[in-house]
């Protein structure tokens, strides 16, 4: 790969720290006295996956770009899965430890390097219940890697039965080249939250036998996620429920 490592920028206000790549917009954040609480709407939204799947005890948890370390964080806190991160920028990883709270128990790995080459590798492939896609660069205004070939090498990553969840960008000419690839990788089985104000939009994809939720299992679910991890699983299930058909949402 010929791309430089972007040097990572650090800023503070009202006890949130941020982490850029020397421009106004933001890779990630950090509650200074709460490190493992998610700041950006859109992390959270990025555990939707949770909504249809239990935190997996065999195969890992795996996180496509470490940001301000947020999502690994919130994983290690919350679940007891193993975590499997891959970084581009081992600058990133350095900043993360310094400045961000990242702890480095023995069930995370951190791999630094292309997050393409990464999910091609086959020794990868069917090792993740869970692959949480989140790799911009430091213009931050469409995903690094975003292709045909990606997309079906992350549905392999996926073990038998598996949810991808990626952050995309609405309001950019990529959204729609991303779908697109997604929905053919994935045989069109996602489903999408609504755009939140940033312009962030969060896709799950499915990989495993068709799931059929009804309304009240997904609510109940939701509301049992809010209790145990604090996250705003009711609104995301609202979201959902136009998806849903005779009572059910079929996935």
């Amino acid at each position: 790969m010929s791309r430089k490592h972007e040097i990572p920028t650090i800023s503070e206000a009202a006890g949130v720290r941020y982490l850029h790549f020397g421009t106004e917009w933001v890779q990630g954040a950090m509650w200074v006295a709460q490190p493992a609480e998610l700041v950006l709407e859109y992390t959270a939204q990025m555990l939707a996956w949770l909504l249809f799947l239990s935190p997996p005890r065999e195969q890992a948890l795996g996180l496509l770009g470490l940001g301000a370390g947020s999502l690994t964080r919130f994983c290690l806190k919350h679940t007891r899965s193993r975590l499997e991160v891959v970084e581009w920028n081992p600058l990133v990883t350095s900043a993360c430890e310094l400045y961000f709270k990242l702890p480095r128990p023995n069930r995370l790995t951190i791999e630094h390097c292309d997050a393409g080459e990464w999910v091609a590798q086959t020794q990868h492939h069917g090792s993740c219940s869970v692959l949480m896609v989140d790799i911009y660069d430091g213009q931050a205004r469409g995903p690094v890697r975003d292709s045909l070939e990606f997309y079906q090498d992350c549905h392999a990553v996926l073990s038998d039965v598996g949810i991808l969840t990626v952050n995309l960008f609405g309001a950019h000419a990529s959204f729609e080249r991303n779908i697109r690839n997604l929905s053919q990788a994935f045989e069109g089985r996602l489903l999408s939250l609504p755009q939140i104000d940033a312009g962030n939009q969060i896709v799950l994809a499915f990989k495993g036998p068709r799931l059929e939720v009804s309304i009240e299992q997904l609510l109940a679910r939701a509301e049992a996620l809010e209790t145990q991890y604090r996250l705003p699983a009711k609104k995301w299930a609202r979201s959902l429920l136009g998806r849903a058909q005779n009572a059910m949402l079929v996935i």
